[in-house]
C-alpha cells in the first residue's frame, strides 16, 4: 500500500515526511546492497523527513542527517534556527562487502563515497547519481521548496536549481552515518560536519587525505564506554582528521560550554557499564541540548589551542 505524503505545516514548526520513490521518478532500488523502498516484510524504508522551526531566526544552514530519523534531535536542532532533512540513501551495504575486501584499507571509504555522490568510486557497488545521497537530498529540498513556501528552502539551491549550495550544508550522522558524513566532507567542502559516536573505518586511510572541508569544521562527540574507543578507533580517526589542532579531549560532564572550543567532546555519563547503550546515548539519551547546540552552531573560527597527538593512540592498525 502506498504511503501518503505527510505534512504538518503551521505558523510555528513545520515537519514533513515523504517517500523518496514518490518524489523522484529516477529513484531505483538496489537489493544487492539492501538499498530498497520496502523491507522483506513490506515495511516502507524510503520515508524521508524534514523540519524547520519558524519561531526562531534562521541561521541559513541545512543539516543533512545520515541515519534513521531522530525526532528529538530534529526538534532540538531546528530550535537553533537550522533547517534539517533526513534523506533515504544507501546505508545498509556494510554486511554485503566481501570478507576478503573488507579490510584492504580503502574499500569502505570508497563505497561510502559512491553512496554519497552517486559517482563511480568503488568496483564493489554500482550506485547511479539519482540514487546517491547528494541527488536524493537535492530532490527532497526541491520538493520542499514547493511544499513549504514559508520555509524558504530555496536558499539552499544554486541559481538554476541543479545542485545544493554545499557551503550551507552541515553533514551529520551517528555511527555509520557519522563515518559517511566525514568521508563525504573530505571529498566536498561543506559548512560543518557533526559526528556522533564516530567515525570508524579503523583500518582505512581516508581520514588523513587532504580535505575539501577545513579540519576546524569537524566536530565529534562520543561516550568513553562506546566500543569505538576499544582499540583506539575513535581517537585514531579524530587525530587523523587533524582535530588535535583545535584542543584536547573535553569531558562535557565536567566542562561547560563552549567546552574550551574543542572539536573532540566526550562523556562518561552513567550507562550501567553497557557499551551498546553508550554507543547511542549521545544522540538518544539524556539532556544534551547544550552539547548539541555547541556542535551545530559554535563558530568554526573559534578553536582551542593545539595539543600534541596522543602517543598511546594507535594510528597504524591491522586486521590481525
Amino acid at each position: 500500500m502506498a504511503l501518503p505524503c505527510l505534512a504538518q505545516p503551521s505558523l510555528s514548526r513545520h515537519t514533513f515526511s515523504v517517500r523518496a520513490s514518490k518524489i523522484n521518478p529516477e529513484a531505483k532500488e538496489h537489493p544487492s546492497i539492501h538499498y530498497t523502498f520496502t523491507d522483506k516484510q513490506g515495511k516502507v524504508v524510503d520515508l524521508q523527513h524534514a523540519a524547520v522551526d519558524m519561531r526562531v531566526e534562521s541561521r541559513g544552514k541545512l543539516v543533512i542527517w545520515l541515519m534513521s530519523h531522530n525526532k528529538h534531535l530534529f526538534e532540538s536542532i531546528t530550535s537553533y534556527g537550522l533547517h534539517a532533512i533526513q534523506p533515504h540513501y544507501a546505508n545498509r551495504w556494510f554486511s554485503t562487502v566481501p570478507k576478503a575486501a573488507h579490510d584492504t584499507g580503502n574499500c569502505l571509504g570508497d563505497i561510502r563515497l559512491e553512496a554519497a555522490t552517486g559517482e563511480d568510486h568503488s568496483s564493489l557497488v554500482d550506485i547511479p547519481r539519482p540514487d546517491g545521497l547528494a541527488a536524493r537530498s537535492l530532490r527532497l529540498v526541491k520538493w520542499l521548496v514547493k511544499e513549504d513556501i514559508e520555509g524558504k528552502w530555496e536558499q539552499f539551491l544554486n541559481e538554476d536549481g541543479s545542485d545544493l549550495l554545499w557551503d550551507k550544508v552541515i553533514l551529520s550522522g551517528s555511527s555509520h552515518g557519522s563515518t559517511t558524513a566525514a568521508r563525504f566532507a573530505k571529498h566536498r567542502k561543506v559548512a560543518r560536519v557533526v559526528m556522533f559516536c564516530g567515525p570508524r573505518d579503523q583500518l582505512e586511510s581516508w581520514q588523513s587525505l587532504p580535505s575539501a572541508t577545513p579540519a576546524n569544521c569537524y566536530f565529534g562527540f562520543s561516550h568513553v564506554l562506546d566500543s569505538g574507543w576499544k582499540g583506539d578507533h575513535y581517537c585514531r580517526s579524530w587525530q587523523m582528521l587533524g582535530l588535535a589542532q583545535f584542543g584536547s579531549l573535553v569531558n562535557v560532564d565536567i566542562v561547560s560550554p563552549p567546552f574550551r572550543n574543542s572539536r573532540r567532546l566526550i562523556t562518561n555519563c552513567d550507562v550501567g557499564n553497557d557499551s551498546r547503550r553508550a554507543h547511542g546515548i549521545v544522540v538518544r539519551g539524556g539532556d544534551w541540548n547544550d552539547v548539541w547546540r555547541y556542535l551545530y552552531t559554535h563558530p568554526v573560527e573559534q578553536t582551542g589551542k593545539p595539543v600534541a597527538l596522543d602517543p598511546d593512540c594507535r594510528i597504524e592498525q591491522s586486521c590481525q
